[in-house]
């Protein structure tokens, strides 16, 4: 840092109420990259936040060095320019403590994980600095000793994805679809939302069945070709679909169709809560979906956020 929180504080409490966001935004326009500016105030100063962010972009970080009851002290510091921003898939592959927040507030670490995590709230009219801060709190949390995927070589990922997820799937998805058919025609009359539940389980089967024999049979073993071929590239063979780009823009899409309609049951079983005529069935078909849905984030959290931005990788180093 250029500038040190000494030389460069700025008591709003001291002008006009029409002077105090003029005065900031000059004081902000005149830092250089890198450089802060803190502000004093006697309340939370976070309308000023969306009207940083609306006005000058997403070109500052926001840090609360003291929150009331009497004093707000935040320091805002400009971002390089062309700094990249992590997302919320690159967020949660560095620390899956934070995909817990992420959870929390509805927002999609695995389909829509290239969002930031302010184009996120923005879109969810959710309050951004909020979830920064918690954020900011999974860093002090305890927890289990984490798998670390980010270092597992990819061929060693790809069949832990079979092994732990596909096996999953293949498992309790012929179970859901059972379940689902069977509650729909015992409380679809007075459940109507059941018949549409019903409906996505079978998409979701139809889709999934499908995407797996594509991941198992060309594009995983494509990815132990690249991986071979590191060290050997002599074994690797031209693919029928040019580069893995292709193949994998097809699974991320039809992973966010699979994502949307588990989406849209969550809704419409309103955060699965069960009527009070609900049988065993019934409760045992939200809870299987429950745990589908959280095994499934997991499961293409792996594939979109480090498996196929690795085999990206690896694949133009080879090309190169």
């Amino acid at each position: 840092m250029h500038s040190t929180l000494t030389e460069n504080i700025l008591d709003v409490t001291v002008l006009e109420p029409r002077q105090k966001h003029p005065r900031i935004f000059a004081r902000f326009d005149e830092l250089a990259e890198e450089e802060c500016l803190t502000i004093l105030n006697d309340h939370d100063p976070k309308p000023l936040y969306y009207q940083l962010l609306g006005e000058r972009g997403d070109i500052f970080i926001w840090e609360y060095l003291e929150r009331g009851p009497e004093w707000w002290k935040v320091k805002i510091s400009k971002r390089v320019t062309g700094e990249n921003q992590e997302t919320l898939g690159q967020i949660a592959v560095k620390d899956l403590r934070k995909a817990q927040v992420f959870k929390k507030y509805g927002l999609d670490f695995c389909c829509g994980g290239k969002k930031t995590v302010k184009e996120a709230c923005v879109e969810k009219g959710l309050d951004a600095v909020k979830i920064e801060q918690e954020l900011q709190k999974a860093d002090s949390m305890p927890s289990s000793r984490p798998l670390p995927y980010d270092e597992w070589s990819l061929d060693f990922l790809a069949d832990y994805i079979v092994n732990a997820h596909h096996s999953y799937v293949k498992k309790n998805l012929p179970d859901i679809k059972m379940y689902a058919e069977k509650v729909r025609k015992v409380h679809g009359d007075h459940h109507p939302e059941l018949v549409r539940i019903h409906q996505l389980v079978e998409e979701i089967n139809a889709e999934l069945t499908a995407h797996l024999v594509k991941e198992e049979k060309v594009l995983f073993p494509y990815i132990k070709e690249l991986v071979a071929a590191t060290d050997h590239p002599t074994l690797l063979h031209a693919a029928h679909f040019g580069t893995i780009q292709n193949p994998i823009n097809m699974m991320e899409m039809e992973h966010e169709l699979v994502g949307k309609n588990l989406e849209t049951i969550r809704e419409l079983s309103g955060n699965y809560r069960l009527p009070g005529d609900a049988c065993a069935s019934y409760q045992l078909l939200y809870r299987m979906l429950d745990e589908f849905e959280e095994d499934l984030h997991l499961h293409i959290h792996l594939e979109n956020n480090i498996l196929f931005p690795k085999a990206l990788e690896v694949e133009k180093q080879l090309s190169a």
